[in-house]
């Protein structure tokens, strides 16, 4: 239920305010707009405004429209002529196509301030042991350091070492990380990134070696999953899980990689709680880690707070400052998706990069369950997408439409009818194209992984 109310929000405000741009700006042009619809199809709901706009609620929520007077569309009486769409200058009716993916922009850009307002968590840079024979390993890095910056560039958090890596990675870009250790000592480590692949472009820095610190933790139980195996098999909050077949647990990691490399299997543990030994059974879940089956019993550790709070952070702007680094972060976002797409069409990305509406909606209840700030941070996201492809130069998008314009404002007349069919029949073959790809990942991702 989150999930799905999660996600016809979060379609509810991008089309709400990707048409409503549209619609301020047609309205600013001289233009009457028939209808403002959320969803197509059969209109379930209406009202019409004193301005005669009638604005409805349709049947199929997975988009929208507004509907303006336009003599190709039908005959429009001669008082209102003036207020026909294609009567306008070319540089009205190109700024009124402009308007929906620029209010996407708009919007995340006002989601980021607000979020760079009011304070981002973060998750300190601090790296842990690198993986054996990993870049990071082969470069130095050290368990306990903190990274300040990826080629020259600011690191703040977590998220900003996952981000700044992606993108220099992904352009085949040596790395150099700046780290400062526990003393103080600065550092530079020269990374040599592997051949680009699939790990590589959605878990880059699993693939360098780079992994969150976290201090050394007790075998000892803290939070339990009410319906994972753990509490099935009657483990509780506070057990110190002492070994596992009888091999003695030292550290939580032993734990975690025993449970992990046993997907299926048959496991006694043996327990101290309340000053008593007790021994259980339970058989891990088998869950997938990419191709990799492994072993999981819905169990957390048990963290000192004050431990867990000298990891975190909260970063806070002033207005200005927010405001500039929420139009970076909108362009950055922005200009790595076209990246990306052209990537992908070049053959240099993979096309499971793709995400359609069931990936859309797990990530928007993911993101809802995990909180307020993250959940906005999703929504600025995928506003920054929306915008982007409605951008793009195809046909039945805004951007074939601005296209249509940009070759009238050559030749000095409007393409002809007969292109824009043949552009529409193209149109509707890379959108299906495209979302075939897209779904086909969802499902991939969602029910065989």
């Amino acid at each position: 239920m989150t999930t799905l109310l999660a996600f016809f929000f979060t379609l509810a405000v991008l089309i709400v305010f990707h048409e409503y741009g549209h619609y301020w700006v047609a309205r600013r042009m001289g233009v009457k707009v028939l209808r403002f619809s959320v969803g197509f199809g059969q209109v379930i709901a209406s009202r019409t405004d004193r301005h005669g706009t009638e604005w409805a609620l349709s049947a199929i929520p997975l988009g929208g429209y507004v509907k303006m007077v336009d003599e190709r569309e039908g005959e429009v009486p001669a008082a209102q002529l003036d207020q026909a769409f294609n009567r306008k200058s070319l540089g009205a009716r190109a700024a009124i196509v402009a308007a929906g993916p620029l209010a996407n922009f708009l919007l995340a850009i006002l989601l980021f301030w607000g979020l760079f307002l009011v304070g981002v968590p973060i998750l300190k840079p601090i790296v842990g042991e690198p993986a054996p024979g990993s870049p990071a390993q082969l470069a130095g890095v050290q368990s306990g350091e903190t990274i300040t910056r990826i080629n020259g560039e600011s690191i703040a958090s977590w998220q900003d070492l996952h981000w700044l890596a992606l993108k220099q990675v992904l352009r085949g870009a040596p790395l150099q990380i700046e780290t400062v250790n526990q003393r103080g000592h600065l550092a530079f480590r020269n990374l040599v990134v592997p051949e680009l692949g699939e790990e590589l472009e959605n878990a880059p820095l699993k693939a360098l070696g780079l992994a969150r610190y976290l201090p050394p933790l007790a075998p000892v139980l803290g939070q339990i999953a009410p319906d994972g195996v753990a509490a099935h098999a009657g483990l509780r909050a506070g057990d110190h899980i002492v070994a596992i077949d009888d091999v003695a647990m030292a550290t939580w990691e032993q734990v975690v990689e025993t449970i992990r490399r046993s997907p299926g299997k048959n496991l006694r543990l043996t327990l101290a709680r309340a000053g008593q030994t007790r021994q259980l059974g339970l058989a891990p879940a088998i869950a997938r880690d990419g191709d990799l089956a492994i072993g999981r019993i819905g169990a957390g550790p048990r963290v000192d707070p004050e431990v867990l709070a000298s990891l975190q952070g909260t970063a806070h702007y002033g207005p200005l400052e927010a405001m500039r680094r929420a139009l970076a972060r909108t362009w950055e976002l922005s200009s790595f998706s076209l990246e990306m797409l052209g990537r992908m069409i070049t053959g240099q990305a993979s096309l499971k990069n793709l995400s359609g509406p069931l990936t859309v909606a797990d990530y928007a209840g993911q993101s809802a369950e995990s909180g307020l700030g993250s959940f906005v941070s999703f929504l600025a996201l995928v506003s920054v997408s929306l915008g982007v492809l409605n951008l793009l130069p195809v046909p039945l998008l805004d951007g074939g439409h601005l296209l249509y314009y940009f070759a009238e404002f050559l030749t000095g007349r409007p393409v002809s009818e007969h292109i824009q069919e043949i552009g529409q029949k193209i149109g509707m073959s890379l959108l299906g194209l495209l979302m075939f790809f897209a779904l086909y990942n969802d499902f991939s991702r969602l029910f065989f992984h």
